[in-house]
């Protein structure tokens, strides 16, 4: 196949191509649970979506990864300190088309070559925005880009889904968008970005959850890095322990709240899917849990069962997956959490650990 000269999306997948031949993923159906665009590279077409005058105004000042006025900084070394060059090259890949936009050409070039049959979409710099300290920024943009990804992908191609943004520092914005967006092409689901500080078991939440409930739409929590502004985390040195610990960090959290407060009692019916989080982590917290709930159980009087057996009924994403050298640790952990029917695919394209991680993941199931 022939390219175009500079980067290009399809070139740089062509051994993951060939791998999708070789194992034959045309023969069954894929569907990735996570996988990114980088949303702030169409920053202004999002923007003419905000509804607000002031704050479009006020997003208007900036654009890219550092926008003024909408996106927190992170700081870090997602890009592997520069040995991919990937991230700041494909800003110039050439991707015109008659009928679709640019995000919607390289999503789909990236699903073709690696085998994928249906992606769930997730931005990429707005994961930051629960850090935010104004609400209406993050319920502004939340909102614009919603309907942008609307418009714009899903409902013109039903092999990309997503699970709508939702601002959850405001339940009340939480509950409007999951009234518009609900019924809509495309749309699976509802994803909250997990590094905030607004504890998942405040009651004015309760809508929120009961609403999904009603609607069988699922909730996910995406997990993310931070460094800056969490203060024990700003004793590392390095960003591989910064990556190590605090994506799993946020998930722990807000599941240990999720458990221990009786949600899954309250709102038996509705799915959580805890994403981007690793599994290393969750046979430490079922037994950490389990130890703690045997000897404080009036501490948690809704639960009706261990919070292990709460844990089993969530669901999880495989990346990044932990390879062991001894893959017995890794079944191991497969059996704790009923892999069978909670482990989900995930590819988390276009971030670098798939590039690390991609010969080992689907070949395991």
């Amino acid at each position: 196949m022939e390219y175009e000269s500079g980067f290009d999306t399809r070139k740089y997948l062509e051994n993951a191509a060939q791998q999708a031949r070789e194992r034959n993923y045309q023969d069954f159906v894929i569907v990735d649970v996570d996988a990114h665009h980088y949303e702030n590279e169409t920053w202004m077409d999002i923007i003419q979506y905000i509804e607000n005058p002031m704050v479009k105004k006020y997003m208007e000042g900036g654009s890219g990864f550092g926008a003024i006025g909408a996106i927190p900084s992170v700081i870090g070394n997602q890009h592997l300190s520069g040995r991919l060059t990937r991230y700041p090259l494909r800003r110039k890949e050439k991707a015109d088309h008659p009928k679709y936009g640019r995000d919607h050409v390289i999503v789909k070039r990236a699903m073709e070559m690696i085998g994928i049959d249906y992606q769930i979409l997730f931005p990429t710099p707005m994961l930051n925005l629960g850090l935010h300290p104004q609400i209406e920024i993050e319920v502004e943009l939340a909102k614009a880009y919603n309907r942008w990804l609307q418009d714009t992908i899903l409902a013109v191609d039903p092999q990309i889904k997503t699970m709508m943004f939702l601002p959850f520092n405001s339940p009340d914005a939480c509950t409007e968008i999951i009234e518009e967006f609900a019924d809509k092409p495309g749309v699976v689901g509802f994803m909250v970005t997990a590094v905030r500080y607004k504890p998942v078991h405040d009651n004015a939440y309760m809508k929120v959850y009961q609403l999904l409930e009603e609607k069988n739409m699922p909730l996910g929590f995406h997990a993310g890095p931070i460094w800056q502004g969490e203060r024990a985390f700003e004793q590392f040195n390095k960003f591989i322990s910064v990556h190590a610990l605090t994506f799993p960090f946020f998930n722990m959290i807000h599941l240990t709240n999720w458990v221990i407060n009786g949600l899954p009692e309250r709102f038996p019916n509705l799915k959580v899917i805890w994403i981007e989080g690793g599994l290393a982590w969750i046979p430490f917290l079922m037994q950490r849990l389990d130890n703690e709930y045997h000897m404080r159980t009036s501490e948690a009087p809704l639960l009706k069962k261990k919070p292990s057996e709460y844990m089993r009924e969530f669901y999880y994403t495989t990346q990044p997956m932990e390879i062991p050298d001894d893959l017995d640790i890794l079944k191991t952990t497969f059996k704790m959490i009923n892999a069978e029917t909670q482990l989900l695919y995930a590819s988390d394209y276009p971030h670098w650990i798939l590039i690390c991680q991609a010969p080992s993941m689907i070949c395991l199931f």
